[in-house]
């Protein structure tokens, strides 16, 4: 029995190899055909086939000769081509559509230019047209370090010809000036910044003036011209296109010295420096040209006549310079200003004074009436072009606050809008202000 059932699951296991045996032989045969390229023939074939199917469903194709054309045509470059140079690359006369990144990014509203200044608009629940008015620009005042101020200064005193510092004490340099007392160089002069001021309504391409304001002994630029003589305010309530630049002399010191307006050339390279400033700080580099070809008006108070005499004298373009306005100012160097009166018969002078400086005014008159010039002792009139003008002021104006007050209230103020007001002096006025005060 053991014999028996050895030999039947013998039989059995041989039955079940020859079973796997011949299902695996064709599926191999079958595996290796797959990985081998696609037989011609085979395709032709298919190829035949496909033709034969087509016959069946287009009638167009029932023609035995069509049919004869297909299966011959229909090769594998005709069913697979090569791409053509002129599918992937346009010609001459035709072009592709071409997509940016910003065709998919989400659609925004068209921005609409601004209309002209004199263009109207309208606007929902108000009224029916409102005029478009640019937003105002404010008044712009800041402190501008320049190379061509009048400090520091290592040159000469032209009074004496000597050099300005002539006083030393270890590493340190000062003056000794005429009243015997010294100042030092590292506090007195060595401050070169200006004080500039352009006025909101201030426009380059109009007529327009640079007014150099040369402040007097005593004094800082905030402290004093800024804030307490209001110098670049009495600017902007002038109306006049007009600019601001005052250059701090020595610093808070009973000094009147000019330091490098001493120099020849001294305003001239002043002026040429302020042009690149002045168009940098209105945000135009190209007005800069505007700048350096500007009228000039020099406005001198109490010390400051040394700097505004010297830079008649020497400054190298005193042509440019279209009124000088002394406030309390003729302490001396008389000669100047009346040789720059007898040479500039295009430009105004005006020097208005307390009894401080009355005897000097009245030499300078007398000077200018024996060279036949003609003198006016009153503020009521226009300016015009060869106007000079003294006024006096009574006993109840403080040299202190002359800036302020003079014959007016505001005096600067008062010869910008009288100065404004004659065309031949060639300064626009592109802002409405209140009336000017009432002259005394």
């Amino acid at each position: 029995m053991r014999a028996d059932r050895a030999e039947t699951s013998g039989a059995r296991g041989r039955a079940l190899r020859i079973a796997l045996i011949s299902g695996l032989v064709p599926l191999s045969l079958t595996l290796v055909q797959c990985g081998q390229s696609p037989n011609p023939t085979a395709l032709a074939a298919g190829s035949q086939a496909n033709v034969q199917v087509v016959a069946k469903t287009n009638p167009q194709a029932s023609n035995p000769q069509a049919n004869r054309q297909a299966a011959s045509g229909d090769t594998f470059e005709d069913r697979f081509p090569a791409p053509q140079f002129k599918e992937r690359f346009p010609s001459a006369s035709e072009s592709f559509l071409q997509r940016q990144m910003s065709d998919f990014s989400p659609k925004r509203a068209v921005q609409q230019q601004p209309q002209p200044e004199q263009a109207s608009y309208k606007v929902a629940s108000l009224e029916p047209q409102i005029p478009y008015k640019r937003p105002p620009r404010e008044d712009l005042t800041t402190l501008v370090s320049m190379k061509s101020s009048a400090f520091p200064y290592f040159g000469n005193n032209p009074a004496s010809d000597a050099p300005f510092l002539n006083i030393s004490k270890g590493d340190r340099r000062g003056h000794r000036s005429f009243s015997g007392r010294v100042f030092w160089q590292d506090e007195t002069y060595n401050d070169s910044r200006v004080l500039v001021h352009v006025p909101e309504h201030f426009d380059v391409r109009k007529p327009g003036v640079i007014v150099v304001f040369f402040h007097g002994n005593g004094a800082t630029l905030e402290r004093d011209v800024r804030d307490r003589q209001l110098v670049p305010q009495q600017i902007t309530a002038s109306g006049a296109n007009a600019v601001l630049l005052a250059p701090q002399m020595a610093v808070d010191a009973a000094d009147s010295s000019a330091g490098k307006f001493w120099q020849p050339g001294g305003l001239k390279r002043f002026m040429e420096e302020s042009a690149n400033h002045l168009a940098r700080l209105t945000g135009d580099p190209n007005s800069a040209r505007a700048f350096a070809n500007m009228p000039i008006v020099i406005v001198g108070y109490s010390g400051g006549f040394l700097p505004t005499a010297w830079s008649l004298e020497v400054g190298g373009i005193s042509d440019r310079v279209r009124g000088v306005v002394l406030l309390d100012a003729v302490y001396g160097e008389m000669d100047k200003f009346a040789s720059w009166i007898e040479s500039h018969r295009s430009g105004f002078f005006v020097s208005s004074y307390t009894h401080y400086t009355a005897r000097r005014d009245h030499e300078l008159m007398s000077m200018l009436r024996q060279k036949g010039i003609s003198v006016s002792e009153d503020m009521d009139g226009p300016l015009r072009p060869g106007s000079v003008v003294f006024v006096e002021t009574g006993d109840g104006i403080t040299h202190r606050d002359y800036v302020n007050r003079a014959w007016t209230q505001y005096p600067l103020k008062d010869v910008l809008v009288k100065m404004s007001a004659t065309p031949a002096l060639a300064l626009a006025r592109v802002a409405s202000t209140a009336s000017s005060a009432s002259n005394r």
